[in-house]
């Protein structure tokens, strides 16, 4: 019989409706299995007195009979970059230990409203500025399939929590692949939505921010589900004013036109190739019509990281005098190039992004869906340098943004809504990610897609932990 941990989203919703079980026997055993699975650390904290509280209210709510709220007795948890009130927002720094938000994020907001039950804060790279996720504050956290390979970041402990059981829900964050990477990672599903589809009212300047408040789940069903809730317009997000109603939906994959992009400018892991090339052709002996094509991403990595190391320069600038010690070596690096990067340099980046914004576009007036690999190699080694060139079939390639991930962070730089999915397991044991993207504010059809190629894929996570 399945521990109650392990169900999804959907199965809890539907379970509840029908009394087959209460919002407290969930939450006990989330947190039964999220205390088993320490090993892992992949929470900052937890709030255990809370959750129960607020699982016995939704359980007599469900005695009383009646319509439930969407998200009703769902467990889920937050990313230690999203504010939440009352609920320490560490952002993975010794600079931020005591910070306690005032009010919830509006995709927090938006999630408690539906009746979801936050249990803990899970973990991030500091101030969410590597793959992988650790921290000087809480230390590493580990792939669970694999102790000796990162899980990815910055939404490193999200994708870790859905993957060992430890809720079916989670909210991350997404600046360069952040929920993406760690879902291919980790084997689950990581959906970055259109600029503006979640409001976002954290970054400092909102008109040239590229992260995202983003929806994380086991499967393809339960992403679109606490998708739909927090999504929608806010008058106090520039790019979440009046949005394109998402009126496409993709019925079939017979007559899809994908643009298949197996490289984008950087070296590909063999493995990694030939199980990609398996994906895409598993969906194009559906029906779907396949075209490859050729975007030269990893050539936006110098301007990527400028934008990057310019917002974190001005986030945590002001700790490298008096704090320097508590921070992260490898953010201090990214800090002190940022204090580099010139007012040129920002604009040359705003103009590249310009460039790629159109270059997806062009491809997308001629196709539905641009689709990849999400990684170009496995999950990386915890000892890997994000300043260093990742090695590729035992080469060194370019730095990791442009040779492990540039099919993600180009997105970012563009807006467009992407998703990872996983599409099968490598030879070792490691589950491999599956990227798609589709036309701005298409959510609702890329998700439809996405669920499509998973019924094909058929993947297993319950095989990998």
């Amino acid at each position: 019989m399945t521990d109650l941990a392990d169900l999804g989203a959907m199965d809890l919703a539907r379970g509840y409706r029908r009394n087959e079980f209460s919002p407290v026997e969930v939450m006990q055993d989330v947190l039964a299995r999220t205390e088993a699975r320490r090993d892992l650390n992949a929470f900052v904290s937890m709030q255990p007195e809370a959750a129960l509280e607020g699982a016995s209210a939704a359980e007599t709510l469900q005695q009383k009979g009646g319509d439930l709220p969407v998200l009703h007795g769902l467990p889920y948890s937050v990313k230690d970059l999203t504010l939440t009130r009352g609920v320490a927002t560490t952002m993975g720094s010794k600079t931020a230990a005591d910070f306690v938000p005032d009010e919830d994020a509006v995709a927090v907001a938006r999630a408690r409203a539906a009746g979801a039950i936050m249990f803990g804060k899970t973990t991030t790279p500091e101030f969410g500025h590597k793959i992988h996720t650790s921290s000087p504050l809480f230390g590493r956290t580990l792939n669970p399939h694999s102790p000796d390979v990162t899980p990815g970041g910055s939404s490193g402990g999200a994708a870790v929590a859905l993957a060992a059981g430890m809720g079916p829900i989670a909210l991350g964050t997404d600046g360069g692949g952040s929920v993406r990477i760690p879902s291919a990672c980790c084997g689950t599903v990581g959906l970055k939505p259109t600029l503006g589809s979640v409001p976002n009212l954290q970054a400092g300047d909102l008109f040239s921010s590229n992260v995202h408040v983003a929806p994380m789940a086991r499967n393809v069903a339960d992403t679109r589900l606490l998708f739909d809730v927090i999504r929608g317009f806010d008058r106090r997000d520039p790019f979440g004013q009046a949005q394109m109603p998402a009126l496409r939906r993709c019925q079939s994959l017979k007559g899809l036109r994908i643009a298949w992009l197996p490289q984008a400018g950087n070296p590909v892991d063999h493995s990694i190739a030939a199980l990609s090339a398996k994906a895409i052709a598993q969906l194009a002996a559906e029906g779907a019509e396949v075209e490859e094509i050729e975007l030269d991403f990893a050539a936006l990595e110098p301007h990527f990281m400028v934008v990057l190391e310019t917002l974190l320069a001005a986030r945590a600038g002001a700790a490298l005098d008096t704090r320097r010690a508590d921070l992260d070596p490898t953010l201090v690096v990214h800090v002190e190039n940022g204090h580099r990067h010139s007012a040129l340099d920002l604009a040359a980046a705003g103009a590249a992004r310009t460039r790629a914004f159109k270059q997806v576009q062009e491809v997308l007036a001629r196709f539905d869906l641009i689709a990849s690999p999400t990684l170009s190699a496995p999950p990386l080694p915890h000892s890997q340098d994000p300043h260093e060139p990742v090695l590729i079939n035992g080469i060194p390639a370019r730095r990791v943004r442009a040779s492990w991930y540039p099919y993600t962070f180009a997105t970012n730089m563009t807006g467009h809504p992407s998703i990872s999915i996983p599409c099968c397991w490598d030879s070792t044991g490691l589950p491999v990610g599956f990227h798609m993207t589709a036309p701005w504010y298409q959510e609702d059809f890329l998700l439809d897609a996405a669920a499509l190629a998973e019924q094909v894929f058929d993947f297993n996570l319950a095989a990998g932990h």
